[in-house]
């Protein structure tokens, strides 16, 4: 019987640096819901990988001193080793730098501009670096990009747009004829309201403002821009041909049945990508889903607020297991998560190690203590046995249910409910008293033979959340029976089999001391120059300047040449500050400029001064103020 395929992918993860753990989440939360397509019998494709183009990577790779290939190839193997250490099981990892992505980028590109759903012309607008995207003034909220909230600068360039609203109708009728293909609905209902119906306008797909892009075959002085190449993966890396020469891949498993995404991209998988599909002829997938962000304490993470949490740190503290469980747990189903240390330790100690760990340990200790081990069944039954066995039974249809609509929260709070439902059936039977009577021996080993079996449920439906954890207890309990239809009925744990002498101890209790002490390292010492005295900062004149204009050193890369009004005067001043910040980003900024710095030629370009900036390891901001006039002083 040929197995129900399903295509399960996650965005690919941007290689300008290290992800934080709310980006890790989308791979830990795809995993698990292929990990239960497989127990279900599915035939699972799980695609991942990482978006290693763009102005950003550009400007990263020249700050760091190394080529885009050498950078992105870095973070790249971060990102990777950052998802093998969450045990997720993905079957392919798609780098956007592999060659057979390039080569079906250009034959995409030139595709559609044949057919003529891409033409040139001339883009001018509002850019925002980071999100690598343009915004009409309109679309910008109170004068910030309206997705990052970052600052936006004016760009103008020649570019090739892809006419979106000649497909706008065909869009909305796949959408109404497809209730599931946005989710969660009230997605579907701002995708619809705020973006399409109002009126697409054409989308920029390529620049030559930045070399590090995949280039256009017919226009080299272009590079395909972000949204045809990160998004095509999702047909690429399956071995989909534009010339029709589709890999077994492509064949078998096109179309998706589920892109997982943040919904902070939505508008790009559920606008651009499926009138891309639409404009090449290929079936649409059948679901997007955005999911919501996994917030730290009072917001989104970013290094600015300084609440940033990397995976791979809080592994250290606590273990794979309980970080997956930590991450899918306290993400709801369409409102954002949050996490703070205070909840990961509770939800640690009282879910993992009391009514999970416990359970666990407490009955395979009994087991071992009256009975050696030996697991047996005389089917001694009494009034709590049957509701016990009716809720094991239940749980697996409401996991199924939950899991089906991508609930995964809800699926591991049906496993809790199992959990604490087995904990309560000790307090009611009583083991140790009924093991005082020895004709009651047969009535003891039915309530630990309940127990192992109602164990045994809950740790095969956690192996698609907590695959190790499962393992370990399944490994314990001595049972083959570890697959999902071994849960059809209640009573398929072997018997005249031993459990382990030696229960492990699953998750141990954490100190919240302990925990909050290796949080906090060590006060260091600030390191400062030698001590200077009030009379040699008197020296110094700080003063307010305006940046006039500003523009690159013709022949330094590193180096900006700014016009800066000081006071009655303009002064020229060369700033080695290129590769953090572009010349239109700083125009108009009041800025902090040493006056009384003795002039000198840098790479043949008079300077006359020097700007201030803070900087904080590889980042830097330039110190400005909002109200004083040029020329006021600083002190």
């Amino acid at each position: 019987m040929t197995k129900q395929k399903y295509y399960i992918t996650t965005a690919i993860a941007y290689t300008s640096g290290k992800p934080h753990i709310g980006n890790i989440y989308e791979i830990v939360l795809a995993d698990s819901i292929a990990r239960y397509r497989r127990q279900e019998g599915y035939d699972v494709y799980f695609m991942t990988g990482t978006d290693e183009h763009g102005q950003k990577i550009e400007e990263k790779a020249r700050a760091a001193g190394k080529t885009p290939q050498v950078f992105v190839d870095e973070v790249a193997g971060v990102i990777r080793g950052l998802f093998d250490l969450m045990n997720t099981s993905y079957d392919k990892f798609i780098r956007t730098t592999d060659p057979y992505h390039e080569l079906q980028v250009q034959k995409i590109f030139k595709r559609l501009y044949e057919q003529g759903d891409i033409y040139k012309d001339i883009y001018e607008g509002w850019y925002c670096t980071p999100c690598e995207s343009f915004y009409t003034d309109t679309q910008l909220v109170d004068g910030k990009c309206p997705d990052c909230g970052g600052d936006v600068h004016r760009a103008k360039e020649e570019s090739y747009f892809f006419k979106l609203s000649n497909y706008t109708d065909r869009l909305v009728k796949y959408i109404e004829d497809n209730p599931s293909f946005i989710q969660p609905e009230s997605r579907k209902n701002e995708m619809m309201n705020n973006f399409i119906k109002p009126g697409l306008q054409d989308l920029c797909v390529s620049r030559t403002s930045f070399k590090w892009g995949i280039p256009v075959t017919f226009d080299p002085d272009h590079v395909v821009y972000v949204w045809i190449d990160a998004l095509s993966n999702y047909i690429t890396g399956i071995g989909y041909d534009v010339d029709g020469n589709h890999g077994e891949i492509f064949k078998k498993y096109w179309p998706a049945d589920v892109h997982l995404i943040g919904k902070d991209i939505l508008r790009f998988h559920t606008i651009y990508w499926p009138i891309m599909l639409m404009a090449l002829g290929i079936e649409l997938p059948k679901q997007v889903f955005g999911h919501p962000w996994l917030l730290v304490g009072e917001g989104k993470m970013s290094k600015s607020k300084g609440n940033v949490i990397y995976a791979d740190d809080l592994v250290g503290l606590f273990g794979v297991d309980a970080v997956r469980y930590l991450m899918l747990h306290e993400m709801p189903f369409a409102q954002d998560g949050t996490l703070t240390y205070d909840l990961m330790v509770e939800r640690i100690n009282t879910d993992l190690a009391n009514i999970l760990g416990n359970l666990v340990n407490r009955t395979l200790t009994m087991t071992n203590k009256y009975f050696n081990g030996v697991v047996n069944n005389p089917r001694s039954n009494a009034h709590p046995d049957q509701e016990l066995i009716d809720l094991a039974l239940e749980t697996v249809k409401k996991a199924d249910a939950h899991m089906e609509n991508l609930r995964v929260q809800d699926a591991i709070d049906d496993v809790l409910d199992l959990l604490r439902r087995s904990n309560k059936y000790i307090d009611e039977t009583q083991p140790w008293v009924i093991a005082r009577t020895p004709e009651d021996l047969p009535r003891l080993q039915t309530v630990i033979y309940n127990l192992l079996e109602a164990i045994r449920f809950a740790a095969v439906l956690l192996e698609s959340f907590i695959p190790e954890t499962s393992k370990s207890i399944l490994d314990q309990l001595n049972t083959a029976q570890r697959d999902k239809q071994s849960l059809s009925s209640f009573g398929n744990l072997e018997e005249n089999t031993k459990v382990t002498q030696k229960p492990t101890i699953l998750f141990a209790r954490l100190d919240p001391k302990e925990v909050f002490e290796k949080l906090t390292p060590a006060p260091k010492k600030l390191e400062t120059k030698p001590e200077i005295t009030i009379e040699d900062f008197a020296k110094i004149d700080l003063r307010v300047g305006k940046i006039l204009s500003c523009q690159k050193h013709p022949s330094a890369e590193k180096l900006l040449v700014s016009q800066v009004q000081v006071g009655p005067e303009v002064r020229q001043i060369v700033s080695g500050i290129a590769t953090h910040f572009t010349p239109e980003s700083l125009i108009g900024k009041k800025v902090i400029v040493v006056a009384n710095l003795k002039a000198a030629k840098l790479r043949g370009e008079l300077s006359q001064g020097m700007l201030l900036v803070g900087e904080e390891g590889e980042t830097l901001e330039i110190l400005s103020v909002d109200t004083l006039s040029e020329g006021s002083i600083v002190r």
